[in-house]
Formats: structure tokens, sequence, C-alpha cells
């Protein structure tokens, strides 16, 4: 994995030779090269490890997300603030799985860090909201989840959020 500002640096590279190609009559090999420089900046933005975790889960296969993800050393260096986001997002959803305090430290981060789509945000939301109702928190559960119904609107969690509700009612 590249450090973000050694993805930049490529990208600058892959410009400054296509520039020359061109400037050198080599036009064909120029508009390649500068095409070429749109990877590093997709991957400056769109993180490859995160992206093969999110392909992984889709699977779920969480232990071949869980080695997607050790791959990133040092999030702070290597991401940017909104992968860091999305790197303690999927951190959380595999730990809500087996240890539920863990889980909820990942998603506060990853709510603070921000996240880009409202889908994923009501999703942290709504796995905060169990966590806060298993630790008898009516109150917080009772906001995030009026939060993660805000959040969705495909209406894809509705049935979710339905049934925490109910839940709640016995607690």
């Amino acid at each position: 994995m590249f450090n973000k500002i050694i993805k930049l640096i490529l990208a600058g590279l892959l410009v400054v030779a296509g520039v020359w190609q061109i400037i050198d009559k080599e036009i064909g090999n120029g508009i390649f090269l500068i095409l070429l420089s749109a990877i590093p900046i997709f991957l400056y933005f769109k993180n490859e490890f995160i992206l093969l975790a999110f392909l992984k889960l889709r699977k779920q296969d969480f232990e071949g997300a869980k080695k997607w993800l050790a791959y990133i050393k040092n999030p702070e260096t290597a991401l940017v603030r909104k992968q860091q986001g999305y790197f303690n997002y999927l951190h959380g959803i595999m730990l809500s799985q087996t240890n539920l305090i863990q889980a909820e430290k990942h998603f506060k981060k990853a709510i603070e860090l921000g996240l880009s789509m409202d889908m994923d945000l009501a999703v942290a939301k709504l796995n905060l909201a169990g966590v806060a109702m298993s630790r008898r928190r009516k109150l917080e559960a009772t906001n995030l989840l009026a939060e993660a119904k805000k959040l969705d609107k495909q209406g894809m969690l509705k049935e979710q959020i339905s049934m925490m509700k109910e839940q709640m009612k016995k607690i």
C-alpha cells in the first residue's frame, strides 16, 4: 500500500511525463500517460484495501475483510479523513458480531470522522442504537433510532428499525 502523498506524487509524475511526450510529438503516449494518472488520483480518494474489504463483506466473508484491512498499518497517515471513517465503520461491522464494546467505539469514531453515504451513517447509528439498547440506555437508543430513520431515505432499514422499537417497548 502506498502512502497518500506517494499516490499524488505518482500522479504528478505521470502527468509531467505525459506532457513531455506530447511536446516530444508522441501524442498517443502522452494522452495515455495523462489518462493513466487518473488511477492514483482515484486511489487517493478511494483506498484500494477498503474497496477490497467492502467486496469481501458483500459476500459475508468477515475473515477476508479483516485480512484486507490488516494491510492498512497506520490509517492516520495512509488514509484521508473519510477513508478513516470507513476504516472504523468496517471494523465496527465486523466487531458487532463478537464484541459490542469495541464495535461501539469504532462506530462512534466512524461517525465522528464522517461517512459519505447516508445509508452507511444510518447503519452505524442503528448499530449504536442496538448497543445502547443492550446496555439499557433507552433515551440514547431512541434518539439514535430516530436519526437512523431520518437518514434511511430508501426505507431499506425500515424493518430493522421497527423491530428495535418493538424490543425497546419491552425494556
